[in-house]
């Protein structure tokens, strides 16, 4: 069974800085398409950055230059640093674990964590 457990979520004033941390158990960063969402109070949930099987990440431009996605393969954990916080950045951040076998797709979500930046 696959958990994503993320963590180091909080509030932060504004220029401030957070990283995000995703515990991947069930299986492996290094063999899934990882990702940070995001989802503000009564938006639809929005793609922040994916990183792919060959490590070469992916932005949305809102965050591009600011937040950087990375993993540690033998951790299994997978990060999302964020500087430079923005107000319009407070949202839920949620990890997802795309996996793939047998011609199928699954998609595995955590339970999310708040981050919240003042002006």
């Amino acid at each position: 069974q696959v958990q994503l457990v993320e963590s180091g979520g909080g509030l932060v004033q504004a220029g401030g800085s957070l990283r995000l941390s995703c515990a991947v158990s069930g299986t492996t960063t290094r063999t899934s398409v990882m990702g940070w969402y995001r989802q503000a109070p009564g938006k639809q949930r929005d793609l922040v950055a994916i990183i792919g099987f060959d490590s070469r990440p992916n932005y949305a431009d809102s965050v591009k230059g600011r937040f950087t996605i990375s993993r540690d393969d033998a951790k299994n954990i997978v990060y999302l640093q964020m500087n430079s916080l923005k107000p319009e950045d407070t949202a839920a951040y949620f990890c997802n674990a795309k996996t793939f076998g047998f011609g199928l797709r699954n998609d595995y979500w955590g339970q999310g964590t708040q981050v919240t930046v003042s002006s």
